[in-house]
């Protein structure tokens, strides 16, 4: 199982689409938040060039938009296709970004919305809820 990345392009658009409807409608529908093609491409565009392709095999399988500053890794973004959920892709990429951030003494945040599963995978990693809003968990391991 080789995974890589390369950066996204305009031309990844349906499929980052595709994504995003088969990974998040179902959260924003009960978080009540919008789920209309509109609003999920805005998604999709925001901080666009920060957008990478996670491959899998040489096969696009999700996403992964990260923001690396000095003192922050920023994790803004991670999808994985739903058939490949549960088989340790994307924790053994954020794994992957943890240990950067440790050697580099860096903090690592991201949020996550609170009728997402996926924020049990992030507190396995160590991830403490620093804060919330009426939708979301913004979680943070400090180094």
């Amino acid at each position: 199982m080789k995974i890589t990345f390369r950066k996204a392009t305009e031309e990844d658009i349906d499929f980052l689409f595709n994504l995003r409807t088969e990974t998040m409608t179902e959260h924003y529908e009960s978080s009540h938040l919008a789920t209309d093609k509109e609003s999920t491409l805005k998604r999709i565009q925001y901080k666009f060039d920060k957008a990478q392709i996670i491959l899998l095999d040489n096969q696009p399988v999700g996403l992964l938009k990260i923001n690396r500053t000095e003192s922050l890794i920023e994790i803004l973004q991670i999808q994985i296709n739903p058939k490949l959920q549960g088989k340790g892709i994307g924790r053994r990429i954020l794994t992957d970004i943890l240990r950067e951030a440790a050697s580099l003494q860096k903090s690592t945040r991201l949020s996550v919305l609170k009728t997402n599963r996926a924020k049990n995978l992030y507190a396995g990693l160590g991830f403490k809820i620093t804060d919330e809003d009426q939708h979301s968990f913004h979680m943070e391991i400090v180094h």
